[in-house]
């Protein structure tokens, strides 16, 4: 009895360690692994208005999956369309939408010389319009794009030059965020920044990525191939695919000079519902890749995935501590052996402060 409950009060002391330590490790396990990609590939590079030439420019096919896209296909297609490059293609995919998409859609045709149109009978989500999209593409590069992006003029130059590397299957672009006229846009416009940016930076410095960025990313098709190509049966496809692919062998890479335009939730709901999406994706992804991983055949992938399983470990767990501090502070008697945050950060919260902030400064700086 004693021994059980010497473990049950370490488990629970254990439990604030966790809560500021692992953000604490993390931030910086971020910070360096960004710093180590920006003098190997940032510091070097040109200007992102001129990327680097190429002795050979391989074609390139874009896929634009449009569901109930009638006001915002026209500027996606047409930004599409005039980016700086030599030869490729656009793929416009209505999946069965319910607005006028469609007439959208037929009536660009005539318009943009470059652009092809397929229509699906039905909506059957964005997976099943992307394998149609790919399975029509002439060229061997894809570069995905969702209904309301704006590519950068550059984007496919930088694009192309990431493929010169022949183990490179999959890229991630850099979506950077055009609608700010609210404070929640403009609070995501600092996490992309911040956070995302750096994260991925970081991910690629140390070799896997844990998702491409589903609003713009790029594949050889034989890549796709190999992993399977889209899942119908997930709920975040590009986490699904960028896993399947690594597995496959083949490597995912970020690319910063990759720019899209995109638009983001401006209402609670609406970001509410993504960020649901994304953590059921996550999750997901924990199950359907377990036995992948931990059977050896992804060796490399292991500390993205862990550090998953130990970010899901630390919410539960943050929100559990919270609860008990807010129990506190209200004045409910607990047992003392409970964990609890006060609303007045001590030193962890100042030292999780002042790392936050440099956080913000390097990705800032790069």
């Amino acid at each position: 009895m004693a021994t059980a409950h010497a473990i049950l009060e370490f488990v629970l002391l254990a439990i604030p360690a966790f809560c500021f330590g692992y953000p604490f490790v993390m931030s910086w396990y971020w910070i360096v692994g960004a710093v180590i990609f920006y003098f190997v590939r940032e510091s070097h590079a040109p200007p992102q208005d001129k990327p680097p030439s190429l002795d050979h420019w391989p074609p390139i096919s874009i896929i634009v999956p449009c569901y109930n896209e009638s006001d915002n296909a026209e500027e996606t297609l047409r930004a599409a369309a005039a980016c700086d490059y030599p030869e490729f293609e656009v793929i416009a995919v209505n999946d069965g939408s319910r607005d006028n998409t469609a007439e959208v859609l037929d009536r660009l045709v005539g318009l943009i010389p470059r652009l092809r149109v397929v229509h699906l009978a039905k909506n059957q989500g964005k997976a099943t319009a992307m394998n149609t999209g790919a399975l029509l593409a002439r060229h061997e590069l894809l570069v995905c794009i969702d209904g309301d992006a704006l590519l950068d003029p550059q984007c496919l130059r930088w694009i192309a030059g990431v493929f010169s590397r022949p183990n490179v299957g999959a890229l991630a672009g850099n979506p950077r965020i055009r609608n700010r006229t609210s404070l929640l846009g403009r609070l995501q416009v600092g996490e992309f920044c911040s956070i995302i940016g750096l994260i991925r930076r970081a991910q690629s410095a140390y070799g896997r990525l844990f998702t491409v960025s589903g609003v713009l990313c790029a594949f050889r098709k034989r890549a796709l191939e190999d992993a399977g190509w889209w899942s119908a049966r997930t709920i975040t496809d590009d986490i699904d695919v960028t896993w399947r692919i690594q597995v496959a062998g083949w490597r995912v890479i970020f690319e910063p000079n990759a720019i899209v335009w995109i638009l983001m939730p401006e209402t609670l709901r609406g970001l509410w519902k993504q960020r649901v999406r994304w953590a059921e994706g996550g999750v997901e992804m924990m199950v359907d890749f377990f036995r992948p991983v931990m059977s050896g055949r992804a060796p490399s992938l292991l500390p993205t995935y862990g550090n998953f399983v130990l970010s899901l470990l630390w919410a539960y767990t943050m929100a559990f501590t919270l609860t008990v501090g807010l129990l506190w502070a209200a004045g409910v008697p607990l047992p003392r052996i409970l964990p609890g945050f006060q609303l007045v950060p001590e030193w962890w919260g100042l030292t999780l402060t002042v790392t936050y902030l440099a956080q913000a400064l390097v990705s800032h700086l790069i």
